[in-house]
């Protein structure tokens, strides 16, 4: 046992690979488990910055911008991302963003 948490471990990792989309993107997403949506948009947005054709950033930006009530950017995001997805024929995770783009207009 390394003692360290979760978000801990991935962080170490991150460091040795930081250029890994799946690691930010577990990294986000730990923020987001742990209730801190305000660091989990920062390394969402960090995550679409370095690796700009991976869809479930956007998904799950665009899921915590709306927790945060912040739904202009959620939309602006969500449009962003849905066709990103589809020019890669990922039309599972483009139909999840244009349903939650649906629920916030």
């Amino acid at each position: 046992m390394t003692g360290k948490s979760r978000r801990e471990q991935i962080e170490v990792m991150l460091a040795d690979e930081p250029n890994d989309p799946e690691l930010r993107y577990m990294l986000a997403m730990e923020h987001a488990s742990a209730g801190d949506d305000a660091g989990a948009v920062r390394v969402f947005q960090e995550l679409i910055q370095a690796a700009p054709n991976f869809p479930p950033a956007y998904h799950m930006l665009g899921r915590t911008l709306q927790r945060l009530n912040r739904n202009a950017d959620a939309r602006a995001i969500l449009q962003q991302g849905i066709p990103i997805a589809q020019k890669q024929g990922n039309l599972h995770a483009a139909g999840e963003m244009a349903e939650l783009l649906e629920s916030i207009e």
